[in-house]
Protein backbone atom coordinates (compact mmCIF):
# COMPACT_ATOMS: atom_id res chain seq x y z
CA UNK A 1 0.00 0.00 0.00
CA UNK A 2 1.41 3.11 -1.08
CA UNK A 3 -0.33 5.76 0.19
CA UNK A 4 0.67 9.43 0.53
CA UNK A 5 1.47 10.60 4.26
CA UNK A 6 3.25 13.48 4.38
CA UNK A 7 2.60 16.85 2.23
CA UNK A 8 2.94 20.11 3.05
CA UNK A 9 0.17 21.57 5.06
CA UNK A 10 -1.51 24.97 3.96
CA UNK A 11 -3.58 26.61 7.04
CA UNK A 12 -6.04 28.03 4.29
CA UNK A 13 -8.02 26.58 1.20
CA UNK A 14 -5.67 25.74 -1.60
CA UNK A 15 -6.11 28.79 -4.21
CA UNK A 16 -7.00 28.84 -8.11
CA UNK A 17 -3.98 28.48 -10.13
CA UNK A 18 -1.77 26.46 -7.82
CA UNK A 19 -0.61 23.46 -8.82
CA UNK A 20 -2.72 20.53 -6.68
CA UNK A 21 -0.33 18.42 -4.80
CA UNK A 22 -0.46 14.99 -6.21
CA UNK A 23 -1.44 11.93 -3.97
CA UNK A 24 -2.25 8.51 -3.51
CA UNK A 25 -4.96 6.98 -1.41
CA UNK A 26 -6.99 4.02 -0.59
CA UNK A 27 -10.50 3.87 -2.04
CA UNK A 28 -13.63 1.99 -0.06
CA UNK A 29 -12.55 -1.33 -2.33
CA UNK A 30 -9.29 -0.46 -0.48
CA UNK A 31 -7.94 -0.33 -4.22
CA UNK A 32 -5.06 2.98 -4.98
CA UNK A 33 -6.02 5.99 -6.12
CA UNK A 34 -3.69 8.38 -7.62
CA UNK A 35 -4.89 12.21 -8.74
CA UNK A 36 -2.50 12.13 -11.52
CA UNK A 37 -3.71 9.06 -13.21
CA UNK A 38 -7.33 9.81 -12.43
CA UNK A 39 -6.75 13.51 -14.15
CA UNK A 40 -5.51 11.71 -17.28
CA UNK A 41 -9.42 10.67 -18.11
CA UNK A 42 -10.47 14.43 -17.20
CA UNK A 43 -11.15 16.81 -14.67
CA UNK A 44 -11.21 15.69 -10.96
CA UNK A 45 -13.34 17.10 -7.97
CA UNK A 46 -12.45 16.37 -4.75
CA UNK A 47 -15.21 16.84 -2.11
CA UNK A 48 -13.74 17.28 1.44
CA UNK A 49 -16.24 16.33 4.25
CA UNK A 50 -16.22 15.51 7.44
CA UNK A 51 -17.79 12.20 8.55
CA UNK A 52 -19.20 9.20 6.78
CA UNK A 53 -23.03 8.65 8.50
CA UNK A 54 -23.43 12.02 9.51
CA UNK A 55 -26.49 13.55 7.85
CA UNK A 56 -25.42 16.59 5.85
CA UNK A 57 -22.75 14.85 4.54
CA UNK A 58 -24.81 11.45 3.51
CA UNK A 59 -27.14 14.45 1.67
CA UNK A 60 -24.00 15.57 -0.08
CA UNK A 61 -22.44 12.14 -1.06
CA UNK A 62 -26.26 10.73 -1.78
CA UNK A 63 -26.95 13.71 -4.44
CA UNK A 64 -23.21 13.13 -6.09
CA UNK A 65 -24.32 9.20 -6.54
CA UNK A 66 -27.47 10.46 -7.99
CA UNK A 67 -26.11 12.96 -10.64
CA UNK A 68 -23.39 10.17 -11.37
CA UNK A 69 -24.15 10.14 -14.71
CA UNK A 70 -23.93 13.54 -15.29
CA UNK A 71 -20.98 13.96 -13.92
CA UNK A 72 -19.43 11.11 -16.42
CA UNK A 73 -21.04 12.88 -19.34
CA UNK A 74 -19.03 16.01 -18.60
CA UNK A 75 -16.03 14.09 -18.02
CA UNK A 76 -15.48 15.00 -14.62
CA UNK A 77 -14.52 12.45 -11.57
CA UNK A 78 -16.71 13.75 -8.42
CA UNK A 79 -14.63 11.68 -5.63
CA UNK A 80 -15.33 12.27 -1.83
CA UNK A 81 -12.32 12.65 0.83
CA UNK A 82 -12.69 12.39 4.18
CA UNK A 83 -10.40 10.79 7.26
CA UNK A 84 -13.05 8.01 7.47
CA UNK A 85 -11.17 4.30 6.82
CA UNK A 86 -12.09 2.32 3.58
CA UNK A 87 -13.73 -0.05 6.22
CA UNK A 88 -16.12 2.65 7.05
CA UNK A 89 -16.73 4.52 3.44
CA UNK A 90 -17.42 0.81 2.02
CA UNK A 91 -20.14 0.25 4.53
CA UNK A 92 -21.31 3.70 4.12
CA UNK A 93 -21.55 3.80 0.19
CA UNK A 94 -23.16 0.04 0.59
CA UNK A 95 -25.75 1.67 2.92
CA UNK A 96 -26.76 4.66 0.55
CA UNK A 97 -25.47 2.74 -2.41
CA UNK A 98 -22.86 5.48 -3.63
CA UNK A 99 -21.65 4.94 -6.91
CA UNK A 100 -18.50 6.99 -6.53
CA UNK A 101 -15.21 7.07 -5.65
CA UNK A 102 -14.48 7.63 -1.17
CA UNK A 103 -11.31 8.11 -0.55
CA UNK A 104 -9.69 7.30 3.07
CA UNK A 105 -7.25 10.71 4.10
CA UNK A 106 -6.43 8.19 7.64
CA UNK A 107 -3.03 9.78 7.74
CA UNK A 108 -4.77 13.29 6.92
CA UNK A 109 -2.19 14.50 4.83
CA UNK A 110 -4.21 15.22 1.63
CA UNK A 111 -6.97 17.19 3.71
CA UNK A 112 -4.15 18.73 5.38
CA UNK A 113 -2.41 20.05 1.68
CA UNK A 114 -5.32 21.40 -0.03
CA UNK A 115 -6.33 23.21 3.70
CA UNK A 116 -9.52 21.57 4.56
CA UNK A 117 -8.14 20.33 7.94
CA UNK A 118 -10.32 20.73 10.68
CA UNK A 119 -7.53 20.51 13.83
CA UNK A 120 -10.37 20.63 16.40
CA UNK A 121 -12.37 17.58 15.77
CA UNK A 122 -8.98 15.76 13.62
CA UNK A 123 -11.14 15.71 10.69
CA UNK A 124 -11.48 16.74 7.25
CA UNK A 125 -13.39 20.15 6.99
CA UNK A 126 -15.70 20.78 4.07
CA UNK A 127 -15.09 22.19 0.42
CA UNK A 128 -14.25 21.28 -2.83
CA UNK A 129 -11.66 21.49 -5.25
CA UNK A 130 -11.78 21.68 -8.53
CA UNK A 131 -8.16 20.07 -10.16
CA UNK A 132 -7.19 20.24 -14.17
CA UNK A 133 -4.61 18.26 -15.95
CA UNK A 134 -2.22 21.68 -16.32
CA UNK A 135 0.62 22.00 -18.48
CA UNK A 136 2.85 21.61 -15.50
CA UNK A 137 0.46 19.08 -13.83
CA UNK A 138 -2.73 19.30 -11.64
CA UNK A 139 -3.70 22.54 -11.55
CA UNK A 140 -6.35 24.32 -9.27
CA UNK A 141 -9.20 25.31 -11.17
CA UNK A 142 -11.78 26.35 -8.78
CA UNK A 143 -12.01 25.90 -4.92
CA UNK A 144 -15.13 26.46 -2.88
CA UNK A 145 -15.01 26.07 1.17
CA UNK A 146 -17.98 25.91 2.95
CA UNK A 147 -19.17 25.90 6.51
CA UNK A 148 -19.67 22.45 8.38
CA UNK A 149 -23.09 22.45 8.24
CA UNK A 150 -23.48 23.72 4.74
CA UNK A 151 -23.77 20.94 1.69
CA UNK A 152 -22.47 21.43 -1.85
CA UNK A 153 -24.75 23.59 -4.41
CA UNK A 154 -23.63 21.29 -7.35
CA UNK A 155 -25.08 24.35 -9.49
CA UNK A 156 -21.60 25.86 -8.69
CA UNK A 157 -19.48 23.41 -9.59
CA UNK A 158 -21.27 22.22 -13.00
CA UNK A 159 -21.27 26.08 -13.83
CA UNK A 160 -17.43 25.75 -13.30
CA UNK A 161 -17.30 22.52 -15.57
CA UNK A 162 -18.81 24.67 -18.71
Amino acid sequence: MAVTTDLPTLSQPIEVGQPAPDFTLMTQAREEWTLSEALEKGDVALCFYPMDFSPVCSTEMKCVADEFGSWNDKGVQVVGVSCDSFFTHEAWAKELGLKQTLLADMHRAVSKAYGFYWADLNIASRGTVLITKGDSGPTVKWVQARDIPNAMDFNDLLAQIG
